[in-house]
């Protein structure tokens, strides 16, 4: 693809990476509680279910999304009761999490993982998102598969370095956190923040 089209995908890509969602509060949360490495794992799964998202998309469940309004609900509201679930967990977290320790554990490793992907795979938006975006960048003229790789290559690497960037100057102000009155009270903020992006799922609209 040219260069000007792949600087300006960049452009808009960067936007919407660094605009806070349900990655964003993932990995602030995974950077206080376990640190850099915890942070990684998780923002890996992400990306990876970011790839699922933008292969459907172009695969045509985007299409299907916003033709079929009984699968676009129950998407939507899949979405947004894990949303609301990853709240009401963080917001009756124990006042400890931050100076917890962290699980190493295979399992624990697991589960982080997995998380960041069902934060990717459960938001409809991101499918939409995809669905809308890459047309506007694909050049007909040309192969579609080198394309696609460029721009979900380019969208992977920039959510991974933005969650990394995200979780690591989360980890930096833990210690800030270490009373457990601080503690409960980002949990409570986090939580909150999780159980408003649930609710303002709930409101996305059908695109017509």
């Amino acid at each position: 693809m040219a260069l000007s089209t792949w600087l300006l995908f960049v452009t808009v890509a960067a936007v919407s990476i660094l605009s806070p969602g349900p990655a964003f509060l993932m990995a602030v949360r995974n950077g206080m509680a376990g640190g850099v490495r915890r942070v990684a794992l998780s923002s890996l799964g992400n990306i990876s279910g970011l790839l699922v998202i933008a292969s459907a998309a172009v695969l045509g469940l985007g299409v299907v999304l916003t033709t079929s309004e009984m699968l676009f609900m129950i998407l939507k509201l899949c979405g947004a009761g894990y949303l609301l679930y990853l709240g009401v967990r963080q917001w009756r977290n124990p006042a400890s999490l931050v100076v917890a320790r962290p699980d190493t554990s295979t399992r624990g490793r697991a589960r982080v993982f997995s998380e960041g992907v069902l934060v990717a795979l459960s938001n409809p938006k991101a499918i939409l998102f995809f669905t809308a975006l890459f047309p506007q960048f694909l050049d007909p003229r040309l192969p579609l598969a080198p394309q696609f790789t460029i721009m979900v290559g380019t969208f992977m690497a920039l959510s991974f370095t933005t969650l990394m960037a995200y979780g690591s100057l989360a980890r930096q102000i833990a210690r800030w956190l270490g009373s457990a009155r601080r503690t409960r009270w980002f949990n409570r903020l986090v939580g909150s923040a999780f159980i408003g992006l649930g609710v303002s799922l709930l409101r996305l609209r059908q695109p017509v």
